[in-house]
């Protein structure tokens, strides 16, 4: 009898291992690859009263919904003119048709909202649409063409002109939003599709000091905090972008981007980086002159491994217009997470494990009910908001922000904060999802009372599925400013695109 019992349990335990095998084995999700595109575009825009033309640059990113339309989000920045801190963020959509193998037409239209101090930008409100003639270089493609822009919500700036843009191609690798924190083995996805290169990419949360050295506020120190984004070209070469807003120090409503690339140095077994930049971009706003608004920014910083793939940051460097009209000594510290995702190559890497992560990208519509105003009156206000979330685990994320103001007369408003938030499992046949945040940092502009521009954002709402990849997002919450009148209930509604990608370590 008790032969026959451990005979049983053999072959239980037998069937248990092929089970367990076969599902490390089979069940690792199917990668796909989003097809995308990166985008840099100048068009020079007529001011309205004789003003000297404002140059505005862009930095896109679209999605190819299928093999002739794409959408996607695009930030605006002057770079010319007298407008330096005119930004204004908004979303994009289009299609590109070919003609020949090479040529073809893109049209398309760009909605967003925000503006610059004293600008006549209304509310903030804008369209973008053009129609240009492209050609296809193989590794990235250029186009020229007819562009028109009009601040429609009470502002005057109404402007036809000619654009210019390059497009590089930029996909990446996705798995399904639900695989998120799945863990395998190497030696389990050396038989998979993600038996590629990986690509190593880096989020760095900063605070940022600006010792103005020359311009308005000298001798001021402007505290700034925002985020960078790095991704490798090679082990050595990276480009990054970086932004940044004010939260103290000065008049709220600061704010700078710079898009750039940079040399990274290891040493210590790894522990140890050293990091050298040089990034260009547009910057101003909250009583800062830097004329037009381009600005240099030259930087060195210093990295020390704390645990797993993070490291403490500390680095120093200048930002400061070409001319010198505005210069400013920059010292920082935070906190960067490195990423190797999407393949498990070079083998010289020794990676062991993978670990599917989820992220989240948000385009929603804010409503502040009665926002303070510096005139002692509470109005309306609209605005158009970027989120991103990273997850930390299957519930909880990171969350980072960048809304603009597009309706209610606060066009110069605008706002960057970070911080943590929750969501809960899909119930009501895996439709339904709760979740729950608190964002935090700078904001102003506009005329709303944000004082020096510290504010905090808690907020709960639902998700609710449409597709694999996209869920329609309800949320309402509180704004409160530090400093300021702001103290106004939120409610926002909004499209996410969700999916999991590969990291590996």
């Amino acid at each position: 009898m008790l032969n026959i019992f451990f005979k049983r349990a053999l072959i239980v335990v037998l069937l248990m291992s092929v089970h367990f095998f076969y599902a490390q084995t089979s069940s690792i999700p199917e990668q796909k690859t989003q097809v995308g595109f990166g985008q840099i575009d100048f068009l020079s825009i007529k001011m309205p009263e004789g003003e000297q033309n404002m140059d505005y640059t862009g930095l896109h990113y679209n999605l190819k919904l299928n093999n002739w339309s794409y959408a996607g989000v695009g930030l605006y920045g002057a770079v010319g003119g007298i407008r330096g801190g005119f930004f204004t963020l908004g979303i994009n959509a289009g299609i590109q048709k070919k003609i020949t193998n090479k040529l073809f037409i893109d049209a398309g239209l760009h909605f967003g909202g925000g503006g610059g101090a004293s600008a006549p930008d209304g509310g903030g409100a804008f369209i973008l649409p053009h129609l240009n003639l492209g050609y296809d270089f193989k590794h990235f493609s250029a186009t020229a063409g007819y562009s028109y822009v009009d601040f429609f919500d009470g502002g005057t700036i109404n402007s036809s002109q000619i654009n210019v843009a390059v497009q590089v191609p930029l996909s990446f690798k996705t798995a399904r939003f639900e695989d998120r924190e799945n863990t395998f083995s190497v030696e389990n996805l050396k038989n998979s599709s993600w038996n590629t290169l990986s690509n190593r990419i880096s989020l760095l949360v900063h605070l940022n000091n600006a010792k103005v050295t020359k311009g308005s506020y000298e001798g001021n120190t402007i505290r700034l905090a925002g985020f960078e984004l790095n991704s490798y070209i090679t082990d050595n070469f990276f480009f990054f972008v970086k932004a940044d807003g004010a939260y103290h120090g000065i008049k709220a409503g600061y704010m700078d981007i710079f898009l750039g690339s940079g040399y990274h140095l290891s040493m210590n077994k790894n522990r140890t980086n050293i990091l050298t930049k040089f990034g260009v971009g547009a910057g101003g706003g909250g009583g800062v002159d830097t004329k037009g608004g381009f600005l240099i920014y030259p930087d060195i910083s210093l990295e020390q491994k704390l645990f797993d793939n993070v490291y403490a940051s500390i680095n120093k460097g200048y930002m400061m217009s070409p001319n010198s009209h505005f210069v400013s000594s920059t010292f920082g510290l935070g906190l960067k997470y490195y990423v190797d995702r999407d393949g498990i190559l070079p083998e010289e890497r020794k990676f062991t494990e993978g670990k599917f992560k989820g992220f989240e990208t948000i385009i929603k519509q804010d409503l502040y009910i009665d926002a303070a105003r510096d005139g002692g009156f509470n109005q309306n206000m609209h605005q158009i908001s970027l989120q991103l979330n990273f997850f930390l685990n299957k519930y909880l994320y990171a969350a980072g922000q960048t809304s603009f103001a597009d309706f209610g007369d606060a066009g110069a408003y605008a706002e960057g904060v970070v911080g943590l938030g929750a969501q809960t499992n899909e119930f009501f046949k895996g439709k339904t999802s709760l979740f729950a945040q608190v964002l935090g940092g700078a904001a102003g502009g506009g005329g709303i009372s944000t004082g020096q521009g510290l504010i905090i954002k808690p907020s709960i709402g639902v998700n609710q599925k449409l597709t694999n990849k996209l869920n329609l997002r309800l949320g309402a919450g509180y704004v409160k400013a530090r400093g300021g009148s702001l103290s106004s209930t939120q409610l926002n509604l909004g499209i996410s695109y969700r999916f999991s990608f590969l990291s590996v370590k």
